[in-house]
């Protein structure tokens, strides 16, 4: 009987080691997902501000400014992460043009509420980039937990599914961003 409940220990012991394991990576998927969450609402309430700001001195870049709004509002009703993640790669391009049109500006880019808005655009952009690397790490953790052995004799059964990463299309990444300004 005793080597029976000792056998007994030495299966439910690691098993519930490996579930905590599990769960505690999941928790950090989730909570990493929720911190990239918070910097691309925190870009997106800055959005209208660098819109409207943008209008009063290039009213006829609107193709630009409605193009960043769109994707804005396409963004924030996404639900699936390969979508959302391909959406604010669109949106970083948009914001990009928008900087680029200021060079055509000077009033613009003098303009004191353009520089603090470029400013924060900036720091939040290296917000989303750290709080992105995070999340793609915690992925990486629960994914190899997930598929590896003996890890993966529970997370099966259990239904742990892999989470996907936050990326982005290196492709697209690297090209020039054009602007074309009309006359």
């Amino acid at each position: 009987m005793l080597v029976l409940l000792v056998s007994l220990a030495f299966l439910v012991v690691p098993g519930i080691w490996i579930y905590n394991r599990l769960v505690a990576d999941r928790n950090q998927v989730q909570a990493a997902w929720s911190d990239i969450d918070v910097q691309l609402m925190r870009r997106h309430q800055l959005v209208p501000q660098l819109v409207e700001t943008v209008k009063a001195y290039a009213a006829y870049e609107k193709a630009t400014l409605a193009a960043v709004t769109e994707l804005r509002s396409r963004s924030e009703a996404a639900n699936h992460l390969p979508d959302k993640a391909a959406i604010e790669e669109q949106l970083v391009s948009a914001l990009t043009r928008i900087t680029v049109v200021a060079e055509d500006y000077p009033d613009l880019k003098a303009d004191h509420n353009f520089r603090q808005l470029q400013t924060e655009l900036t720091s939040i952009e290296d917000h989303i980039q750290y709080a992105r690397r995070f999340y793609n790490g915690a992925v990486r953790i629960l994914n190899t937990r997930i598929q590896s052995f003996p890890h993966l004799l529970l997370a099966r059964p259990l239904q742990f599914r892999p989470a996907e990463f936050f990326a982005v299309d290196e492709a697209q990444a690297r090209e020039l961003v054009s602007v074309e300004l009309s006359s």
